[in-house]
């Protein structure tokens, strides 16, 4: 009896050690890597909504998740090293903003997950397989570029119906950025106008493009999508304001800072869901098994104070579009 009362009170003391050690155990903390074309203070509200995303799925900064953010500023050159230091501090997953963060992240690791925040094909420039079933270390958001891209131009030619050249400011470098122009050239005739594209591939080139389109005189400005363009969203808002060209962007943000109109996807929801992805991911869910998903919903954005500075008079018909006016 003596020895049954020792083992069972041995046994109680080894549970109670076990279960004091594992409670001791430290909490682990997931990383999360963040790379962007653009700069922090274009993505602060896109991060803002992530992190809600987060916080939403019961996960604490700081606490339970770490993310850590990496930005080239427009300088697509950097990606490639960004996206390998992010890969050595082991991150466990890597979220990216913008085809060419995509496909680089995708060039620098096989094995560490990948969700896109937002990408315009990504079966067509071959970052999936396909949207359904993405094979590899990819999944994320499609922000459905072709509808969006090809939507903004019949806006632009309603708005300035007399239009007939309009510029198209685009990067060359960007995957997605020659199919998107493409796009366009395919419902231009339709529309009864002309595209002039002006290449930048570098914050330096677009002076350049700036100059060349004060030579050639467009009606209009069409933005397509590109984290290099979108890191220098003031400096083309103030251009096309002070050049009294009409011009139709990608992002809100553009409208924010004085340019007059944009339609497309809400990008800060969509980093919102990025955030769920992230969180099945980080529970065991492969990248392979994520179906990418695609927006229902778009905003369009006008600025009426900039029309009046510019002198465009925006029709009734399309106002009352309007998902948001800025007076």
């Amino acid at each position: 009896m003596t020895r049954k009362i020792a083992f069972l009170t041995l046994s109680v003391m080894l549970f109670a050690l076990c279960s004091s050690a594992q409670a001791q155990q430290p909490k682990k903390i997931h990383r999360v890597g963040y790379l962007s074309g653009a700069s922090a203070e274009n993505d602060k509200p896109l991060m803002a909504a992530f992190r809600q995303g987060l916080r939403e799925l019961g996960y604490a900064e700081g606490k339970d998740i770490v993310i850590e953010e990496r930005y080239t500023n427009g300088e697509s050159e950097k990606l490639a090293e960004l996206a390998a230091e992010l890969v050595n501090r082991k991150v466990d997953v890597l979220l990216v903003f913008g085809m060419s963060a995509a496909h680089t992240a995708k060039k620098t690791t096989t094995a560490t997950p990948i969700v896109m925040a937002n990408a315009v094909d990504p079966v067509g420039t071959g970052l999936v397989a396909s949207l359904a079933h993405p094979g590899g270390n990819v999944t994320g958001l499609s922000d459905f570029h072709f509808a969006t891209v090809t939507k903004r131009l019949e806006l632009l030619k309603e708005v300035v119906p007399s239009a007939s050249r309009i510029a198209v400011l685009l990067n060359p470098a960007n995957a997605s950025n020659p199919l998107q122009l493409n796009d366009l050239q395919s419902v231009a005739p339709a529309l009864r106008v002309s595209l002039l594209p002006f290449e930048t591939k570098a914050p330096g080139d677009l002076d350049r493009a700036f100059a060349a389109m004060r030579k050639n005189r467009p009606a209009a400005l069409l933005i397509i999508g590109d984290t290099l363009l979108s890191a220098n969203q003031s400096r083309i808002a103030e251009f096309a304001l002070k050049s009294r060209l009409p011009a139709g962007y990608t992002l809100r943000q553009f409208v924010e800072a004085g340019g007059l109109m944009s339609y497309g996807t809400n990008f800060a929801e969509m980093w919102r869901r990025a955030a769920t992805f992230v969180d099945k991911i980080l529970k065991g869910t492969k990248p392979a098994d994520l179906p990418v998903e695609q927006p229902t919903k778009f905003e369009f954005i006008i600025n009426l104070k900039t029309a009046k500075q510019i002198g465009v008079t925006i029709p009734p018909n399309v106002l009352a579009r309007a998902y948001r006016v800025i007076k």
